[in-house]
């Protein structure tokens, strides 16, 4: 699976996890997950709070050591050449991860400055990402002024400072409103459509699954369901997501534990 140069890029997918287990301890909180991402692919990996999700992500960007199965990030293993996968990757995670005394374009001049990157070519990489992520005018302003929604976007526009080819974010709309929820996704969508980014988005949310996805559901550390959303609902005999998501789950339902 390592990439090859013979190979075009864009006949590598931007991720693939392969028959990936993980405990802690005595306990099993990934069984054999299995899936793909695509260069240009929206992947929604759906499933309840402790299904799994996080640590499946923190496999992926090497925070855990996955010691079975494999992880590769266009095409390169993230356990023999964790160096070449990450540079190829952007994340989101969960958690709140701003300075909010510094600046938005402190914020991302320091994350630069990890990659590699300084003065000038810093200073460029952190405007066009405030401006794929329509703020601009707000870099001089520091982080604590930023509503929820807009530290939010912060975080997106950081991950694209090295130009990554997938992006992995974790729940990144919780806690945020409708309007702000909308905004975020419409920009990451937006990035998949325009520049051909691999996503893996973690959710919770029913609602932020589209008709045309390609849904992964996660429950208990398994894979229930890998495919499209019209495949999904046909498989089940449902007409919408969250009645499938009940039926393959024995009753569970992300929306409930949501509110």
């Amino acid at each position: 699976m390592e990439a090859k140069s013979a190979r075009h890029p864009d006949d590598i997918p931007a991720l693939v996890v392969r028959n990936v287990s993980h405990s802690f301890g005595d306990k099993k909180v990934l069984n054999d997950v299995s899936l793909t991402v695509e260069q240009g692919q929206f992947v929604v990996l759906l499933g309840l709070n402790g299904a799994g999700k996080s640590t499946l992500f923190s496999l992926v960007t090497r925070l855990y050591d996955n010691v079975t199965g494999e992880i590769f990030i266009r095409g390169f293993d993230v356990r023999r050449r964790p160096s070449q996968a990450l540079q190829r990757l952007g994340v989101v995670f969960q958690s709140r991860t701003l300075d909010s005394d510094l600046s938005l374009i402190q914020n991302l001049k320091y994350h630069a400055a990890l990659h590699g990157f300084s003065g000038r070519e810093a200073s460029e990489r952190a405007q066009a990402a405030l401006a794929i992520v329509g703020l601009s005018d707000r870099a001089g302003d520091k982080v604590r002024a930023l509503s929820g929604g807009q530290a939010r976007r912060v975080e997106i526009a950081r991950s694209l400072m090295h130009k990554p080819d997938m992006l992995l974010l974790d729940e990144p709309t919780v806690g945020l409103d409708l309007g702000s929820r909308e905004s975020v996704v419409r920009i990451v969508r937006d990035l998949v459509a325009k520049q051909g980014l691999g996503v893996l988005w973690a959710t919770h949310l029913m609602d932020e699954v589209k008709a045309t996805d390609h849904v992964v559901i996660l429950h208990k550390g398994r894979v229930l369901y890998n495919g499209r959303v019209p495949e999904l609902l046909s498989s089940t005999g449902t007409k919408l997501v969250s009645e499938a998501f009940r039926a393959l789950t024995g009753g569970s339902d992300a929306q409930e534990e949501a509110a």
